[in-house]
């Protein structure tokens, strides 16, 4: 866990605006998710912005992009998945981009850009959170190359910050 991070509320109309934001990346909308005012504090390290949602560490910027982070367990219910080989796993875990060959199937609909888990075959375990590269019926059909730009993954700061962040909880 970085020394330094500084911890704070937003205000709430900041907390509104960034809610929409984050509502319109991912396709879903946060405030009727919650079903309750929800307590929208921010963790600002040196590699992210960690926004606790209910004291829950669900959302993360970098630069300008707000994504899902791998404990979002209520997002990872609803959002399309794309489950790869056991092959792949490793190199998901390292970071790498998610290629066509190492994909065995997708699990929903998507457009391109959308952010989407990636999952291990045999468990069905979150490894990531990535950028997609096509829509859903363009990416059926791509059989090499990039498929899912690698944003967020287990074993990166911002997972590691988040497991020690909620141990000391």
């Amino acid at each position: 866990m970085p020394e330094k991070y500084r911890r704070y509320f937003l205000k709430e109309r900041e907390a509104k605006a960034l809610l929409t934001k984050a509502s319109e990346r991912l396709g879903l909308d946060l405030e009727q998710f919650f079903k309750r005012k929800v307590d929208f504090e921010v963790v600002e390290t040196d590699f992210a912005e960690i926004f606790l949602l209910n004291g829950e560490p669900l959302l993360a910027k970098k630069e300008e992009s707000i994504y899902p982070t791998l404990v979002f367990n209520g997002y990872f219910a609803v959002a399309p998945k794309v489950v790869v080989d056991m092959g792949a796993v490793p190199y998901v875990c390292k970071g790498a981009n998610v290629m066509a060959p190492g994909i065995m199937r997708y699990e929903g609909e998507f457009k391109r850009g959308a952010f989407v888990f990636v999952v291990d075959e045999k468990h069905g375990k979150a490894l990531g959170v990535g950028e997609v590269l096509y829509d859903s019926e363009e990416a059926r059909k791509v059989k090499q190359g990039i498929v899912i730009k690698n944003v967020h993954f287990v074993g990166d700061k911002t997972w590691n910050f988040i497991k020690e962040f909620t141990a000391k909880g």
